[in-house]
Formats: structure tokens, sequence, C-alpha cells
């Protein structure tokens, strides 16, 4: 009875407790107006002053707001939902202090590296597949407009909306929970074999390990069609989280992916604890919308 007792208060304290680390377990909103790839207005500087931050925000606020009358029947169509149901965020993420003027922080011009030949070879056949196959199947849509990958990760990007994440803490494991997608990732600690190479997944899988207050994340096993901003099948990605204090995670994650990329490249997200809820993601592969685009695409195809 002792031995219980004392194992039920044990379980009771947090693990971060146990361990003697922060813990990463929270509700984390990481809505920002920080583009991944630094704007060619700010080429050569990481940072920016709040002054030159707040007038950037306003102008880009302005420039997406999708509520604007200023181009005719045609892109307000192309506009298509109103500014109400986006939630990008209203500032660029900090870093020590100073607004970030993009997320990816190496190579240290804030752009992605160029693709290699193969990639470009690769990604030139699919532009020309999906001009010639648009709609032949779901399988010809995006990931985004069949529900099944948008932003979530990994790694996790901000998106028009949807920009909060949940983690928590248990023995062995740790779960992160995307609002976008309603995506779970359950992540083991405790060291366990990948699956062979022929297993891929939309998420890749995942293996974590602390390093001192770090909770560091390798994921391989990704499918071709994850494409993380060009990538393939032969993605290699770190993720580092970390609690920088009570209010702030830092996000960072390298993608390594030789077949695609020229070099690594890194980016950072700070995260701010949140007491907003995370609502129920609508979308679900098989929605009214995807169903209209194939039907859409079987009347064009019988009146040619």
């Amino acid at each position: 009875m002792l031995a219980l007792a004392a194992l039920a208060a044990a379980t009771c304290v947090p693990l971060a407790a146990q361990s003697g680390r922060g813990s990463l377990e929270g509700t984390w909103n990481f809505s920002t107006l920080t583009p991944l790839e630094r704007p060619a207005e700010f080429a050569g500087r990481a940072t920016i002053t709040d002054a030159e931050a707040t007038a950037w925000v306003a102008q880009s606020l302005e420039r997406n707001n999708r509520d604007r009358r200023d181009g005719g029947a045609g892109v307000d169509v192309a506009r298509a939902v109103n500014d109400y149901w986006f939630d990008r965020g209203e500032n660029l993420a900090q870093s020590r202090g100073r607004r970030m003027t993009s997320l990816i922080v190496d190579p240290p011009d804030g752009r992605l590296p160029p693709t290699t030949a193969d990639a470009q070879k690769r990604l030139a056949a699919a532009n020309t597949d999906n001009r010639a196959h648009p709609a032949d199947g779901p399988e010809n849509r995006s990931l985004q407009e069949r529900c099944l990958s948008f932003n979530a990760g990994p790694p996790m990007l901000p998106g028009p909306y949807n920009n909060i994440v949940q983690i928590f803490e248990m023995p062995g494991f740790v779960v992160i929970v995307n609002e976008m997608i309603h995506d779970a990732r359950i992540i083991p600690l405790d060291g366990r074999p990948r699956p062979p190479a022929g297993i891929r997944r939309w998420q890749g899988d995942s293996r974590g390990r602390w390093e001192g207050a770090t909770l560091v994340i390798d994921t391989t096993n990704f499918t071709a069609n994850t494409n993380v901003r060009g990538g393939d099948e032969q993605l290699r990605l770190t993720e580092r989280l970390t609690r920088a204090d009570s209010q702030t995670l830092h996000y960072e994650f390298t993608v390594d992916d030789p077949t695609a990329f020229a070099r690594p490249w890194t980016g950072l997200l700070p995260m701010t604890l949140t007491t907003e809820p995370m609502f129920e993601y609508g979308c679900h592969e098989g929605n009214h919308a995807l169903m209209d685009i194939l039907r859409g695409a079987r009347y064009e195809e019988t009146h040619r």
C-alpha cells in the first residue's frame, strides 16, 4: 500500500518538475505576419525596429484585406472568403526582443536555398501533370484541398487561421495536437526502432529525446507528396522545442533534404502561451467542396 501511495503521489507531480526542467505543456499560439522568407525590402536585415515593423504590418494587413472592393468581380471571386474568418496575427515574430523579418534564420539571407537540378525536374514534371490532369480524381488535388495536410506539419508553420497547438507530456511520450486539420502527433521518447523505410506517413515517423530543457524530435519516413516547400521523401526533419520563459516557447526546425535542396535550412517560430480554446476543425476528406471540384471538372469536359 505504501508503494502504491508513493507511485500515485509521483504521478500527480508534473513530469517536468520530476526531471527538473521547464514544462512544454500548454496551449500555444504561433500566429504571426513574419513570412517564411525575407521580403526583398529587408534584404540583409534579420530584424527591424518596432516602428518599421508597425509600418510593414499595416501595409501587409491592407494588402491582404479580402474585404477590399478595388479589382472588379473577378478579383472579388478570387478573394472568396471575407477577412473576418482569417486569424493571421497582428505582429511580426520576436527573437531576443527584436522583430524578425523572416522565419528562416539559416541561411543568413532568410531565403530558401536553391533546389537541386533533380528537384527542379521533378517539380516541373509535377506542374506539367497538374495542368494536364487538374481534377481526374481526388489524388490530383492538393493535400490542403483534401484536408489531409495544411501547415500543421511537421514542420509547423503559421497559416491564415488555426495557428494554435497544444502539447501534452506523459511517461514515455509527448503529444502535439494542432488546431489545423485536427492533427495529433504521438512522439515516443523511449528509443524504439523506426519502421522500415517502405512505411511512410503524411507526417513522417517521429522519435523524441530530451537534451537538457530542449525536446529534440527527429522525423523521417515522409511520403513523396508531403512536399515541404519543394522537398521530397528523403526529408529528415529535426525540431527543437524549448521553454524560453513563462510565456514563450521557441520552436526551431531544420530541413535536411539533400535530393531537394542545395543545403539544409532552419526556421525559428516563437510561440506564446494562450488561454484561447482550440476549435474543432471542420475540414475532412471527401467533403462537399472536393466533390464539387470534381463535378465541375466533369462538367467542363462535356462542354468543351
